[in-house]
């Protein structure tokens, strides 16, 4: 309690620091004033550094705000021009050349053409360890600058997802010239976020706040607010607080505040809200290299011990829908008739029974020669969803005679935790659109993931690797779709995953905010069209 009430403090602080709600402030230019509209929104983590090649601690939506990909992933899968207004792609599929639009400068003021774009991918593919998990990364032999305003992308390999990863947000997004370190490696940092997009780091204080002005050089749509401040709020009730206080405009994601916030703040009448339709799955990866989850019998108990519906009506609100698979159907290559695991804790009893996990008279969990059945849970103690998923999830498996150790982290230590796999179980979330399934199972394949992590144990997991590298390569139709049958099928078989829900971004603002739309890639807050009445 202590701890909220400083972290309410602080946001009350800090609110008459940056800026009011919604609102317009007055500069003074010359005799006349000029109101300037303000929104304000709020993270619980650090912007980061804002480097544009890198990942964490840099936030991906603060990213987006300041650099431009290529293209652009829309409606529908439709990969759009953006800073390329054109492309053509070679008969033999490895030369991709991009017409670049002649129009657009950096927020510094300089010009955006094909050399700049050449030396932003130049950082990046000297860098190739750092970002072998995306196989677009692997697939590029060499980039072009082919004339002033002509970037030639020149593969290893004919590459199918390649045009969807260049619309990623992170790592091929375009630094300037005067961010750029001395011996134009961005690996050790940036000198400064300049980039072509909607907005401009203008103001900073580390893990208190960030401001975001209008880019005044943006060669698109002109955001209709000047200003963008983000206030960083670790704690999710902290941040339902402030913004029924009036201290925030506008609340977008996943996991911000808890559902039942949401469902109080929709049902009040007070406010506006929003569901997005399903952008990802969300999991419980089972780690097949550690403990008792070693075993298949115990993951495919796990799976039958969890009554999905229960949590999504309990837990959800109606927010979310159960999810059997590990990619929606509607994911290109994942409709695959796949049998569900359905809820039956008799089974699942039976199943850890069979395999010698008994529970005796007087006992609460099960045990195995001396051995009890224990697992660790991880989850991240920021994320309002996760923590109440958690704590129902212990109380479910607990009832088929299994001991859950909820660790409830910072978010830091909980994706080291991933990336060692010093877990039994731990949440995840499929990537959504445009990474799956291909820039998800590229990723399978590499140690830092807590995918790598929790197939380790799997007997197939070379083979199942060396499936992904031939999906990614392939250029028949298929042959495609029956390797991601293999890769899907065999994971699904495996019970490594938990398919939970189909999980949503939310939005909830007053009511003098206006234009709030979603965007297809989950990670992205979209306010160009934001307006404030």
């Amino acid at each position: 309690m202590k701890t909220k009430k400083l972290l309410l403090i602080s946001v009350l602080i800090l609110a008459v620091v940056v800026s009011g709600c919604g609102g317009s402030r007055s500069t003074a230019t010359g005799d006349k004033t000029e109101p300037k509209k303000v929104l304000t929104i709020s993270w619980p983590l650090d912007v980061g550094p804002l480097n544009p090649h890198l990942y964490r601690p840099n936030q991906m939506f603060a990213q987006d705000f300041i650099y431009d990909s290529l293209v652009e992933y829309g409606e529908g899968g439709a990969v759009n021009p953006h800073l390329a207004e054109s492309w053509s792609i070679s008969p033999d599929g490895k030369i991709y050349t991009f017409t670049l639009r002649q129009d657009v400068y950096f927020s510094d003021g300089s010009k955006f053409n094909a050399q700049i774009a050449k030396k932003n991918f130049d950082a990046v593919l000297v860098n190739r360890e750092r970002h072998k998990w995306l196989e677009l990364v692997n697939q590029i032999d060499k980039v072009n600058a082919a004339g002033q305003y002509t970037l030639e992308i020149i593969f290893k390999n004919p590459y199918y997802p390649a045009l969807q990863e260049l619309s990623l947000i992170r790592p091929l997004r375009f630094l300037g010239e005067a961010g750029f370190p001395e011996d134009g490696n961005t690996a050790e940092g940036v000198k400064a976020p300049i980039g072509t997009g909607p907005w401009m780091l203008s103001e900073y204080k580390q893990n208190e706040y960030a401001i975001f002005s209008r880019n005044p050089y943006y060669w698109g749509r002109r955001p209709k607010v000047d200003q963008v401040v983000v206030k960083i709020i670790p704690d999710g009730e902290t941040r339902a607080i402030a913004f029924e206080r009036g201290d925030l405009d506008l609340i977008f994601g996943s996991g911000l505040i808890s559902l039942h916030s949401f469902s109080q703040f929709r049902d009040s009448g007070k406010y506006q809200t929003m569901i997005s339709g399903p952008v990802a799955t969300r999991f419980l990866a089972i780690n097949s290299n550690r403990g008792p989850t070693r075993e298949h019998a115990v993951r495919v108990a796990l799976q039958h011990g969890v009554n999905k519906q229960s949590l999504i009506d309990s837990i959800f609100y109606g927010i979310e829908v159960k999810a059997d698979t590990l990619f929606s159907p509607q994911v290109p290559y994942s409709d695959l008739g796949l049998q569900p695991y359905e809820y039956d804790a008799g089974k699942a009893k039976s199943i850890l029974e069979s395999a010698g996990w008994v529970q005796t008279a007087g006992q609460e969990f099960r045990q195995k020669n001396g051995q009890l059945l224990e697992l660790d849970f991880s989850f991240d103690i920021a994320d309002d969803v996760q923590k109440a998923l958690a704590e129902a999830l212990q109380g479910e498996l607990k009832k088929i005679g299994v001991k859950i150790n909820l660790i409830g982290e910072e978010r830091q230590s909980y994706q080291q935790r991933q990336k060692e796999g010093t877990f039994n179980l731990i949440f995840g979330e499929t990537w959504g659109a445009p990474y799956d399934p291909h820039s998800l199972v590229s990723s399978m394949r590499v140690p830092a993931h807590a995918d790598y992590q929790a197939q380790a144990g799997l007997p197939m997991k070379a083979a199942i690797d060396a499936k992904i590298t031939e999906v990614l390569l392939s250029t028949d139709e298929r042959e495609r779709q029956e390797l991601y049958r293999y890769i899907l099928s065999t994971l699904h078989e495996q019970a490594v995953y938990l398919p939970i829900s189909y999980s949503t971004n939310l939005a909830v603002f007053h009511n003098n905010i206006t234009e709030v739309l979603f965007d297809p890639q989950k990670f992205r807050i979209p306010l160009v069209d934001v307006d404030i009445k």
